[in-house]
């Protein structure tokens, strides 16, 4: 199985994203979505070194696929914030045989920052906010050392946050891709039926948008999709997709 478990710790420095011309690719590329958008990024004279971040989460599957379907060698990053399902982890060794996806790479919290951080592990009862930050967008940054962009599967459709989401942005001092952020749910049900790709397991229960353990719930009949992620909060983010979440590299910035 192609996936590998890494503990990260200080990022190193980005190589040649001063280089990325968001105006211009924007305007060359902001009109794609889907694999159009993907392979614009993704064939032989790619802009850059490019990552692709996937929870194996509800709907991930559909986004996992368009990329194997271009470069099945992609580096995947999947985030292991210690507070998964076990049923996510499974689903991930899934879909790297389904797909054939020959570079995912596990990433787990530093054990020393969350010693610090989260000693009891319980850092999500009292303030969800830096449990995410702990636990998925410190690690994240790291893991995107050396990848001038990067690839996210979210949609306009999810939230009133993401209802403005473009293809292309700067994040981080990084480019990110959302290739999917126009399509609708329907649009994204067809892609995964024509595909005939496995659901998450825990869909069938009534989970409909997963996350880590204590802060996914079911969804009630006419909720939300993402109605059961931080039941009874205003949280609606675990702070990945904002703007100032990632740290920028050394001597990079959004610009």
């Amino acid at each position: 199985m192609a996936t590998s478990v890494l503990e990260v710790g200080s990022p190193a420095p980005v190589s040649g994203a001063d280089g990325l011309d968001l105006e211009e690719l924007t305007r060359l590329h902001s009109g794609l979505s889907g694999q159009d958008l993907l392979r614009a990024f993704l064939g032989p004279k790619r802009p850059g070194p490019v990552a692709l971040v996937s929870s194996f989460g509800s709907e991930s599957a559909l986004l996992l696929a368009l990329v194997a379907e271009i470069d099945p060698a992609l580096p995947i990053i999947f985030i292991d914030t210690g507070k998964l399902f076990a049923e996510t982890l499974r689903y991930r060794d899934l879909l790297i045989g389904r797909l054939g996806l020959t570079q995912v790479r596990t990433i787990v919290p530093e054990a020393d920052r969350l010693a610090v951080a989260d000693p009891a592990g319980t850092l999500w009862l009292s303030d969800p906010d830096a449990c995410c930050h702990a636990r998925k967008v410190e690690p994240l940054e790291r893991a995107l050392a050396g990848f001038d962009i990067w690839i996210s599967g979210i949609k306009r459709y999810q939230t009133a946050q993401r209802a403005t989401m473009p293809t292309i942005e700067l994040v981080g001092g990084r480019l990110k891709l959302n290739p999917l952020a126009p399509w609708s749910r329907e649009r994204i049900e067809t892609e995964f039926a024509r595909r005939a790709l496995p659901p998450h397991p825990l869909e069938a229960e009534g989970f409909l948008s997963i996350g880590c353990v204590p802060c996914t719930g079911r969804v009630r009949t006419g909720e939300d999709r993402r109605a059961g992620r931080w039941r009874d909060s205003d949280k609606t983010e675990c702070g990945i997709h904002h703007s100032g979440a990632l740290r920028a590299p050394a001597g990079k910035t959004d610009r």
